[in-house]
């Protein structure tokens, strides 16, 4: 609330009444990581397959509007979230390394998918074995493609170090972790010729 007077000489004061609902004290630099982690303008550089699965996760289906990321920027000088979608080849690098440099600080970058983490299967010369040996990576997505719930457990991962301003790399584990024994395993058939219907006995296991 507050109250505005105007003087003889057309001057004008300003009085500010203090509110009965309480109020918050931050910093400056938690509430500059508040802000930044849901303005995300994302720059997305897909080469390969994983594209298929970014677009999905574009569509109003997974919404990505809700985390303040969905404006995408086609040029490096208006985005600051670097989205490296797919495999990365000898020639591209130079070019990646050159679209991140044109990039305003402070910008972040997202490894979508095996290939982009750690090169995939691709065990050659002509692929790069992970863009962190071009850029600096904050967020490794695996997946061959990445379902898009692990994409968006990437970028919540993501928005958590911004908010921290915490530039250690990091990686999305798996909702489930993977078993430690062979019996835990899902024996879906003893041999490629079994001919018996499994569905029956799935179906049962998952109730």
């Amino acid at each position: 609330m507050g109250n505005v007077s105007g003087g003889g000489g057309g001057s004008r004061s300003l009085t500010i009444e203090g509110s009965e609902q309480g109020f918050a004290t931050t910093r400056i630099d938690a509430l500059l990581g508040w802000a930044r982690k849901y303005s995300l303008f994302a720059y997305p550089f897909v080469t390969a397959c994983c594209g298929m699965e970014f677009m999905a996760l574009t569509s109003p289906r997974f919404d990505l509007a809700r985390f303040g990321a969905e404006a995408p920027r086609f040029s490096p000088r208006q985005s600051d979230l670097l989205w490296v979608v797919g495999t990365i080849s000898q020639r591209q690098a130079p070019v990646l390394k050159r679209i991140y440099e044109q990039m305003m600080e402070p910008k972040w970058v997202l490894a979508f998918g095996t290939c982009a983490s750690s090169g995939g299967f691709y065990d050659n010369y002509t692929t790069v074995p992970g863009i962190d040996k071009v850029i600096p990576t904050d967020v490794y997505i695996p997946g061959c493609p990445p379902r898009p719930e692990a994409v968006l457990d990437g970028l919540m991962l993501l928005q958590d170090k911004i908010q921290r301003n915490e530039r250690r790399p990091a990686v999305v584990k798996p909702r489930f972790d993977p078993p430690a024994e062979v019996k835990e395993l899902v024996a879906l058939r003893r041999s490629a010729t079994d001919p018996r219907e499994l569905v029956p006995v799935l179906r049962e296991g998952a109730k």
